[in-house]
């Protein structure tokens, strides 16, 4: 019930943050309308930083646990993770035509190293799949995990690193965000939609934590249930019944069902 409710309070955040996005903030003086789409581009972008690095944290605390919950909650947080991601690139593609002239330039250091962000943790998700033992598949992913959570800096810093076509970093810059020149209503449907977007993912990770918790119950269910059928195989007693012999043409199966049975030779006529 208490999950159901912040569902429906994330779904009522979101929907007023993106009203208060479209009507409530005036356009941009150099970009028009086309800034809008900088609020629900920013907040999935910290979303995927977010989601990637609890999946790293939780990937250190199966190695040091060794306790299937925290594999849980790193897959529930890394699917949840490339959703935000990819919803920030296809923003980030959405303000790049009308702003930038061109949907993508692999030339910019950020767009292609979250592009590969992206596919590492694809990567990270088809790697779960090759293996079946759950110790095995949260091993080899947590290490997985550990790897690709370098590149979450890399892409944030980036811009700064690196001379490309993004401006420098908005989120975690509050000397932008909150100087005394940036418009309110700017601070506070960009704030407003980092909250929104912040609580459905809470919602989010709860639900899929949950679904990968019954996964697991399923998983250890049918072993159990393999593992029930073979020892009772192993103890019952008695051996497989010899399959009955093909008949030849010409040779009738005997009433046993065993060897067919040659048939009597015809008395010779008188």
């Amino acid at each position: 019930m208490k999950t159901r409710i912040l569902g429906v309070a994330a779904l009522l955040a979101v929907i007023a943050a993106a009203l208060f996005g479209l009507y409530g903030v005036p356009a941009d003086l150099n970009q028009g309308d086309a800034q809008r789409i900088m609020y629900p581009h920013v907040a999935s972008a910290w979303l995927a930083y977010l989601s990637f690095g609890v999946t790293a944290l939780a990937g250190i605390g199966w190695l040091i646990r060794r306790d299937l919950r925290f594999d849980a909650v790193a897959v529930a947080s890394a699917e949840i993770g490339v959703l935000f991601t990819a919803l920030a690139i296809w923003g980030g593609m959405m303000w790049a035509r009308p702003v930038w002239g061109v949907f993508w330039q692999w030339e910019d250091p950020r767009l292609t190293t979250t592009a590969l962000l992206l596919a590492l943790y694809v990567g990270y998700l088809l790697l779960r799949r090759l293996s079946d033992d759950p110790a095995r598949r949260a091993t080899r992913a947590a290490v997985v995990g550990l790897v690709a959570a370098v590149d979450i800096p890399i892409v944030h810093f980036s811009v700064i690193w690196w001379r490309g076509l993004h401006q420098p970093p908005t989120f975690l810059s509050p000397d932008k965000i909150l100087h005394p020149s940036a418009p309110l209503p700017f601070v506070l449907a960009l704030v407003g939609m980092l909250g929104a977007f912040t609580l459905a993912w809470t919602w989010l990770l709860i639900r899929r934590y949950q679904l990968a918790r019954a996964e697991l119950a399923r998983e250890d269910a049918v072993r159990g249930g393999l593992v029930r059928r073979a020892s009772a195989a192993a103890a019952r007693p008695g051996v497989a019944a010899r399959p009955a012999a093909a008949a030849r043409p010409g040779l009738p199966a005997s009433d046993d069902g065993g060897t067919p049975q040659p048939k009597a030779p015809a008395e010779a006529t008188q």
